[in-house]
């Protein structure tokens, strides 16, 4: 039994405060790097190709370590696993900063990765266990701010810390918040007095095969996600072997947890119908953040001219939406079944995207920041009532492992969400390329009639000969016709994002009766 701290009450909004501090540094990493790539490509020396692994090991070593965080902290204890956590990660956060190579950065990185990979799941444990039952919706809404907004957040700060400073500051401004979070955390947070750690001695010997296992089939994982839209799938070798390897890894990893007593990952708890369904839901809830956070800053940026810190300013009123939305759901649990509060959500989501996927060449800020708003509206009401679907039938001792499952699963929506989201746009593109090049054969009169007008234009303003200033109309009407066929493609993407959306509502009907009053939790088992 850990001991608790014997003297004085802490309030729970102060210990939620400090663990949310890590929580959003971590969280904030995952896409910090993203927009400083070709910076750090320049200045060590790389191709933005290779720099990519600064992102994926990262990643790699998150999904690695997010589910092992219920068997550590019952090992070691959770506030001890907590703080060797932040410190690992705010030492490997100086490293990555002074890195002198590529491969030195990527190497840190993947220390980052270990250390943030605990954060998220133990911060949301100990919210969970911090307060009352009755109050466990305005917990989630604290955590849910850090993890949705983060990453919204994460490419404005990259960008501008970069531009104004070097992309060492994107690392190296983790330190005093580390060692803030650090002091804190000794201070105020403690184990609760009914947390129970395993014993190695009763246990036999640390589980070094199933660690193996399940780092292996996870890694594969994320290296699949992260580098298939880049080597083209399947057609890669390199992609081939390692699916065969997460499928074979995760495969085993869940067959041997599941004979085991004290399982490293509790797939069991999966046999509740709401874990499960709400499991299922968080996965499409990453897939949908992450997927639409990758692609309209793209959509911004390369048909429409926005700089980063513009089309920044075009997610960040959806992050306060967010910020407002949540206090805000965590008041309506306590009056509405948060089945209702799930599918209105979801609809609500939905239609955020299908505004999106209405987007044209034309459109204005506003349409495209108002868009935005709608689907973030619709996430600050799903992340809570999902949150608090999920952990109401678990088990008390049970509340680390499953925070580290719904978060793993949660991380690898999104990282399933960034590939098929990148993969679709990449080949609905090929696809309407392919339909709209019929349009500029020469027995069209509509192109011939562009060429006719696009190419005296060329030759007076820009003092072409009559065949130079052909071929740049040509030219002109081609880089038209892409950007058409892009654009179709984007539509079609936050189309599919918004149709999922809609395809999930069935399951809320699935769900057991969930609501929150004072002081209980009524559920049907």
């Amino acid at each position: 039994m850990t001991q608790t701290h014997p003297h004085r009450q802490i309030n729970p909004w102060l210990i939620a405060m400090v663990v949310m501090i890590a929580t959003f540094m971590e969280v904030l990493d995952t896409s910090v790097a993203n927009v400083a790539l070709p910076h750090i490509a320049g200045n060590l020396s790389a191709t933005v190709e290779e720099t990519t692994w600064v992102l994926t090991s990262y990643l790699v070593a998150n999904a690695v370590v997010l589910p092992l965080g219920g068997y550590f902290s019952s090992l070691f204890g959770r506030k001890r696993f907590y703080i060797t956590c932040v410190i690992l990660f705010t030492v490997a956060s100086f490293l990555c900063g002074i890195a002198p190579s590529l491969g030195w950065l990527i190497f840190f990185r993947v220390l980052q990765g270990l250390g943030g990979g605990g954060l998220q799941p133990i911060s949301q444990a100990i919210m969970v266990e911090t307060f009352p039952i009755e109050r466990r919706g305005v917990a989630m809404a604290v955590y849910g701010m850090g993890v949705v907004l983060a990453p919204i957040i994460g490419p404005v700060l990259g960008g501008w810390i970069t531009d104004n400073y070097s992309w060492h500051w994107i690392f190296l401004i983790n330190i005093p918040v580390g060692l803030i979070s650090v002091a804190l955390t000794t201070s105020l947070v403690f184990d609760p007095p009914n947390f129970k750690r395993l014993s190695l001695k009763k246990e036999g010997r640390f589980d070094y095969l199933g660690i193996g296992i399940l780092t292996l089939g996870l890694a594969s994982l994320e290296i699949v996600l992260d580098e298939g839209q880049r080597k083209d799938w399947f057609s890669s070798n390199f992609i081939v072997i390692f699916a065969i390897l997460a499928v074979v890894g995760l495969v085993t990893a869940v067959v041997y947890e599941l004979r085991k007593e004290h399982p490293i990952v509790d797939f069991r708890l999966l046999k509740n119908k709401n874990f499960a369904i709400s499991t299922l839901m968080l996965f499409i809830l990453g897939f949908v953040l992450y997927g639409s956070l990758a692609l309209l800053p793209i959509f911004l940026q390369t048909l429409l001219g926005y700089t980063s810190m513009l089309s920044g300013w075009v997610l960040s009123p959806g992050g306060v939406a967010i910020l407002i939305g949540m206090p805000i759901v965590a008041q309506l649990m306590k009056r509405f079944d948060t089945r209702w509060i799930i599918g209105f959500g979801f609809i609500i989501c939905a239609l955020g995207l299908f505004q999106m996927a209405n987007f044209n060449l034309q459109v204005d800020f506003q349409t495209a920041m108002t868009s935005r708003i709608v689907q973030s509206v619709g996430l600050a009401f799903l992340f809570i009532p999902i949150n608090v679907t999920a952990f109401a039938p678990v088990p008390h001792e049970k509340t680390s492992y499953a925070a580290s499952l719904l978060n793993l699963v949660r991380n690898i929506g999104g990282s399933v969400g960034i590939a098929m989201v990148s993969t679709i746009l990449a080949r609905r593109t090929q696809f309407h390329q392919a339909s709209l090049i019929g349009n500029l054969s020469p027995g069209n009169p509509a192109f011939q009639g562009f060429l006719d007008r696009a190419a005296p234009l060329y030759t007076v303003r820009g003092g072409l000969s009559p065949a130079d200033a052909a071929h740049a109309a040509q030219g002109a009407a081609y880089g038209t016709m892409m950007k058409n066929a892009t654009m179709m493609a984007f539509s079609d993407t936050f189309w599919v994002m918004g149709v999922l959306c809609i395809v999930l509502l069935p399951l809320i009907f699935l769900l057991r009766k969930t609501r929150i009053e004072p002081g209980t939790v009524v559920m049907a088992e």
